[in-house]
């Protein structure tokens, strides 16, 4: 899912960009409207030696037709065309008119200096500007720049505004879904539904293909930031050198590579979800970064001394013992404060009864369609086999066995030993015992701690730690 949703994003950041070198690479048009033809001629002369193309009308009747057909930026709009009408009327009204056909085009009004007021009438109509007959050449071409670069920004936000909903839209087209009906996951969902509707930080913890990201997912679709973006990153992936660039983004020439301005991820969530996957695989100082961020809700772009606001709603994931860590000295407690209002804990699989069933149909039915293999069905010994297996790699490695068998199988019914599973793993629910690495541990302290006769210096140095981290893990478990 995480490659698809990249692909998206590249995709649509791509068109962006194109788009961005078209409008600066469009040849500027420009067109003039007057009654006076001496008024256009002079005008298209000055202005055909500075811009690619210079339109010129006499009647302002088939402006909109010129624009439509010519797909002008700039309008040079004279204010009255009706001889002994000096009211200024017919400009406003055909300005009117040029904006509700596009508001992107600069319009600039020509008037003679007694209707200056006119003039700024039209300005808080919607008018780029006014130029006074007669005219100062100078002056009239660099306000002809300034409306020009005003038309291809409105042109590129508008193009920013599109793809953006484009790609909300896509985010929100995946086929994956959390697919559930156990108890276990009953309590989860029930939990999601009532945190999404906050703003509160939210940290996901379970073991590795539990399906982590997808109640993120659950999560900002059920909030009341779904109609923005969810912004995720892998937080394991993202190496020291380019965290800063990554998450808080960076301008032009602030190192190297650093061709143009780019945003981070903090800032393209904007208002939106931002989601840190495995973020207790972040070094201390990169932790104190984050921390920083979320502590003053601003970010600061490498290269840059702009403070930039952030409003975003945080998800964090993890399959780690944060506190475990804090203990061991390598996560910040005053992060996991800032980070775990809520904490939603995913069962593993092997805790969600005939889930393992339903997800292997779901997968089955999914991979058939792939592979053009449809009505497949899996028979009760294989089954039973699924259900007996223990799943130590959860949803995940519950798809790609389903997946491989797919391939792999010539027959319409799946049997049992289709499924290549790791015979070690199988037994029966009763005789399955799972203990967490909590429960191992406090149990090796106890024994280390008996066999020592309370010598706690001794029971620091069999266990390899010092002796304030034992101490901290006799608190922690309450010894």
């Amino acid at each position: 899912m995480c490659k698809n949703i990249l692909h998206k994003f590249h995709l649509l950041f791509t068109i962006i960009y194109l788009h961005k070198i078209i409008i600066k690479s469009m040849k500027d048009k420009i067109l003039i409207i007057d009654d006076n033809k001496n008024v256009l001629t002079a005008l298209e002369m000055l202005l055909k030696t500075e811009f690619d193309n210079v339109f010129t009308l006499s009647n302002p009747n088939s402006l909109i037709n010129t624009i439509k057909r010519h797909n002008i930026d700039v309008v040079l709009l004279d204010m009255n065309f009706k001889a002994g009408i000096n009211t200024g009327n017919e400009g406003i009204y055909w300005l009117r008119q040029i904006l509700l056909q596009d508001d992107t085009i600069s319009v600039i009004m020509i008037t003679a200096y007694g209707d200056i007021q006119l003039a700024v009438k039209a300005v808080k109509k919607g008018a780029f500007d006014f130029i006074l007959k007669p005219w100062d050449n100078n002056k009239l071409i660099s306000t002809l720049h300034a409306s020009l670069k005003l038309r291809k920004s409105k042109l590129e936000t508008d193009t920013l505004k599109r793809t953006t909903n484009n790609l909300k839209h896509e985010l929100k087209k995946t086929d994956y879904k959390l697919i559930w009906k156990s108890n276990a996951m009953q309590d989860v969902m029930a939990i999601v539904k009532k945190v999404a509707a906050t703003d509160a930080n939210v940290l996901i913890t379970g073991e590795n293909g539990t399906g982590k990201d997808l109640v993120a997912n659950e999560l900002h679709k059920y909030s009341k930031r779904s109609d923005e973006v969810m912004v995720s990153v892998d937080m394991g992936a993202i190496s020291e050198s380019l965290f800063e660039s990554e998450l808080f983004g960076h301008t032009k020439g602030s190192f190297t590579d650093a061709k143009e301005e780019r945003a981070g991820r903090f800032e393209t969530a904007q208002n939106g979800t931002l989601f840190l996957d495995e973020i207790g695989n972040l070094s201390l100082s990169l932790q104190a970064k984050i921390l920083v961020a979320l502590q003053n809700r601003t970010i600061t772009k490498l290269g840059s001394n702009k403070i930039i606001p952030i409003n975003i709603r945080l998800i964090s994931a993890t399959n780690k013992n944060l506190d475990t860590m804090i203990a061991d000295g390598l996560f910040r407690e005053d992060l996991l404060f800032r980070i775990n209002t809520i904490t939603i804990e995913i069962p593993p699989l092997r805790e969600r009864g005939n889930d393992i069933l339903l997800l292997a149909n779901f997968f089955l039915n999914k991979y058939g369609n792939k592979y053009d293999k449809k009505g497949l069905k899996i028979n009760q010994g294989a089954a039973k086999k699924l259900m007996k297996y223990s799943w130590p790699g959860n949803v995940r490695e519950l798809q790609h066995c389903i997946e491989k068998t797919v391939i792999l199988t010539d027959d319409k019914v799946i049997g049992q030993d289709s499924f290549s599973l790791d015979n070690n793993t199988i037994r029966s629910k009763e005789k399955m015992q799972f203990h967490t690495i909590e429960e191992m541990e406090k149990e090796m302290i106890l024994a280390c701690i008996k066999k020592e006769k309370g010598n706690m210096s001794r029971v620091a140095e069999k266990l390899g730690i010092t002796r304030q981290t034992l101490y901290n893990k006799l608190k922690k478990y309450g010894l």
